[in-house]
């Protein structure tokens, strides 16, 4: 599981995160996620078109949400008395951005 990349955008008090999700299989995406951050599978919901995850980080509900039509994926928090851990979260995600590969744009 690799990320392309995440920002954390304090204001909505989320985390959007670039990656490569096939929602079929969204499993094979959220469970190496949460294992990465140190969280906790609490609930899993899922639709036509969506899966919304309730994770926990050290007693924190963190929300891992990915929507197939617009193929965006992000974590969120309910209250702004949590946006550390999300801060946090962010600095866990670091290692698993792919970074690209020196000469692939023509340097």
């Amino acid at each position: 599981m690799k990320l392309l990349s995440a920002k954390f955008d304090p204001d909505a008090l989320s985390i959007m995160i670039q990656a490569q999700v096939d929602f079929e299989q969204f499993e094979q995406f959220a469970e190496p996620l949460a294992a990465a951050l140190d969280c906790d599978i609490r609930e899993r919901q899922w639709g036509a078109d969506r899966h919304q995850w309730l994770l926990n980080f050290e007693g924190c509900p963190v929300w891992l949400h990915y929507e197939f039509y617009g193929d965006i994926c992000w974590l969120s928090v309910d209250s702004a008395n949590d946006i550390e851990v999300l801060g946090f979260l962010t600095h866990l995600l670091t290692p698993l951005i792919e970074t690209p590969q020196e000469g692939l744009h023509g340097q």
